[in-house]
């Protein structure tokens, strides 16, 4: 069975809505666009470099895939290994709407997000790498073996949340954790099994 790895980017209030840009995504009004730029630096860069390597394949949401896809090849064609990289990746993406998927070795996953995921994991060995995709991880929670977030110092108040309403309670463990020098803390977590509570 395959590993399904979830990589992000996330403010101290859980949001993980367009970290890259001003344009990523606008969906509700969103206005920050690009709150991550600021605190990117080479140990950053290292560390997805090093878990988008380990993956054998790719899994997004539409919206991701579409900013994905209007990106990366742009990126490989002028010579970009990371992206050529990408380019030669396996790629899902769970859409009902999509017709034409243009970036190559991309194939399209259309059903319930839950069923069509959890079919795929059977699917062999490996790590899939989904990142970001808000909309999709909201359903496919349960499914997640390992989170690998970046937390940030930055307080939106508004925004697509990596953990939404309707979540599966459960708790996590911290296998990975280190600061980088840009002030992102970067944590890996597995779950460790269903809440619990007490008193004091």
């Amino acid at each position: 069975m395959r590993t399904l790895i979830m990589a992000g980017f996330v403010t101290l209030d859980g949001v993980i809505q367009a970290p890259g840009g001003p344009g990523e995504d606008t969906e509700g009004g969103f206005p920050f666009g690009g709150w991550q730029v600021p605190f990117a630096d080479d140990e950053l860069g290292t560390i997805v470099g090093d878990y988008f390597r380990s993956a054998s394949a790719l899994l997004l949401g539409r919206r991701t895939y579409d900013i994905f896809a209007a990106y990366w090849p742009g990126q490989a064609e002028a010579g970009d290994q990371f992206a050529a990289s990408l380019g030669r990746m396996p790629k899902y993406v769970v859409s009902r709407t999509l017709t034409d998927a243009t970036w190559e070795n991309t194939t399209v996953l259309r059903g319930e997000a839950h069923d069509v995921v959890a079919e795929l994991k059977q699917g062999g060995d490996g790590e899939i790498l989904i990142q970001g995709s808000s909309r999709l991880l909201q359903h496919i929670h349960d499914l997640v073996d390992e989170y690998r977030l970046f937390t940030y110092p930055v307080v939106l108040g508004r925004g697509k949340r990596i953990f939404a309403d309707g979540a599966p309670a459960r708790t996590l463990r911290a296998v990975e954790t280190r600061a980088t020098a840009g002030g992102a803390v970067y944590t890996a977590w597995v779950p460790a099994g269903e809440v619990r509570t007490g008193s004091f």
